[in-house]
């Protein structure tokens, strides 16, 4: 007579702790991102505290909307090719972004740029940049 594995005794009550886990972090951070999609809409920021770069991607935010002060364009930039490490807060992303039509007018470098929100997808025609929710005047 032998003895059942740890394996078959444990293995599917770990698995599925693992998963709900795995769920329960993914939920975290979408409602995360969504908080601070809020507060950059409703109040034009401030961007600090924001989520990390690898959290965005977690809850599902492949792009981040960000607005040249100089021309007035919104345009994305995909998360997953950003090279930072993924515990990079997104706000910190602010000061490395350039406007490529206002760099070439001006001949240098512009980086006057705003962070809008965070997305999951591109903008286009069907899924137009987003707006500013209207404050209190």
């Amino acid at each position: 007579m032998g003895t059942k594995s740890r394996e078959s005794i444990y293995g599917s009550s770990i698995r599925a702790s693992a998963e709900r886990a795995q769920e329960a972090r993914k939920e975290a951070d979408r409602l995360a991102c969504l908080a601070w999609n809020q507060r950059m809409l409703g109040y034009k920021g401030p961007a600090q505290p924001s989520p990390a770069l690898g959290d965005a991607l977690n809850a599902g935010y492949c792009y981040l909307e960000v607005r040249c002060l100089g021309c007035d364009t919104h345009q994305t930039v995909a998360l997953n090719i950003v090279r930072r490490p993924k515990t990079t807060p997104i706000h910190e992303l602010e000061r490395y972004m350039r406007c490529k039509d206002c760099s070439q007018v001006r001949g240098y470098p512009y980086k006057r740029s705003h962070l809008v929100a965070l997305r999951p997808t591109k903008i286009s025609a069907n899924d137009p940049p987003s707006t500013w929710w209207p404050g209190e005047r």
